[in-house]
């Protein structure tokens, strides 16, 4: 799979998550096997871009990995100048935001939203396409809800546009994460693509990412709540893939590495006190994923009351150090 001048096997990507995919998160996802990392989306309106969130959100100094970008918002001018400006800044690829089922995002018809104006779709397509010399990538779900999906229409318009790849989540907007992902409009949708497809949604393990590409015939797959907690995913499924067998999940010690990685990571990037309590959520996802239960509550509770970052970071890495049991795959 190409995307411009950026080629990929066996692709596996880490989607851009709102106050998820940072700086800190993208580069453990790379350095954890992620062929690409796409950041938290920024606003299209430009008087946000100095506040210390949006900030943040651009900062990509250090990325060990290829710069992508996401973008969000309902006017093709602001679209093609946001567009402008983080390209500027060395974003390598500009990704559109069409998929986000959130309602604050939807509220003001951007997201998911947009997938109801297929004008608007093409404007906005055509406006940021035309603003860059960098390859811009579109995010999109199946459709408004189910009785109106029309990803295979939108996934034209985006070809026609000079989109260079398409993600299309297995869900409707009116669906947000609730139930299943399907993945036949995928299907459907690569059928008339010739632009490479990249198929998101409830991608959680080795046998599940062999199971959407063998149902989609997708080019790749982009994994987003999967990552949560566990961003070994991408070599599990990366290894899989090329062998056919499945890895060795961590150890204590590896993962004990891992966890304290990220929580340096934060603080460094956030500060405290805002690095202590970004990094809680991430806790929580790790003990979710690694430790049985009624353990990982009880400790969770417990350091979600710690406010000071060394104190933070010993009890946590002594915990997952001698953790005696650890989920299985």
């Amino acid at each position: 799979m190409k995307i411009g001048p950026y080629a990929f096997s066996n692709a596996v990507i880490l989607a851009p998550m709102a106050g998820i995919t940072d700086r800190p998160f993208r580069n453990l996802c790379y350095q954890l096997g992620a062929d690409l990392c796409v950041s938290e989306m920024v606003t299209s309106q430009k008087h946000l871009w100095r506040s210390k969130k949006t900030r943040l959100r651009l900062n990509h100094e250090g990325e060990a990995g290829i710069r992508s970008v996401q973008i969000a918002g309902t006017d093709p001018l602001q679209m093609a100048e946001a567009a402008r400006f983080n390209a500027s800044r060395g974003a390598q690829i500009i990704d559109i935001n069409m998929g986000c089922p959130a309602k604050k995002v939807c509220n003001v018809q951007a997201g998911s939203a947009l997938l109801k104006n297929e004008t608007l779709v093409a404007d906005i397509l055509q406006a940021v396409v035309s603003a860059v010399e960098v390859p811009v990538t579109l995010k999109i779900r199946t459709g408004w809800d189910r009785h109106n999906r029309n990803a295979v229409s939108i996934a034209r318009i985006a070809q026609d546009c000079g989109i260079r790849a398409l993600t299309v989540h297995g869900r409707t907007r009116a669906d947000a994460y609730r139930g299943e992902a399907e993945y036949e409009t995928i299907a459907a949708v690569k059928a008339v693509s010739s632009i490479p497809v990249i198929a998101n949604g409830d991608i959680t393990g080795p046998q599940k990412a062999r199971d959407v590409l063998a149902q989609t015939g997708a080019d790749a797959l982009m994994i987003g709540r999967g990552a949560q907690g566990d961003p070994w995913i991408f070599t599990r499924i990366k290894h899989f893939l090329e062998t056919g067998r499945l890895p060795a999940l961590p150890d204590n010690g590896e993962i004990a590495d891992i966890v304290s990685q990220h929580l340096k990571n934060l603080y460094n990037f956030y500060g405290e006190p805002s690095g202590v309590r970004i990094a809680r959520k991430h806790i929580g996802w790790y003990l979710k994923r690694w430790c049985p239960p009624e353990q990982a509550e009880i400790f969770r509770k417990s350091i979600n009351q710690i406010d000071d970052s060394q104190q933070q970071y010993r009890l946590v890495k002594d915990f997952f150090m001698t953790q005696p049991t650890l989920l299985a795959a």
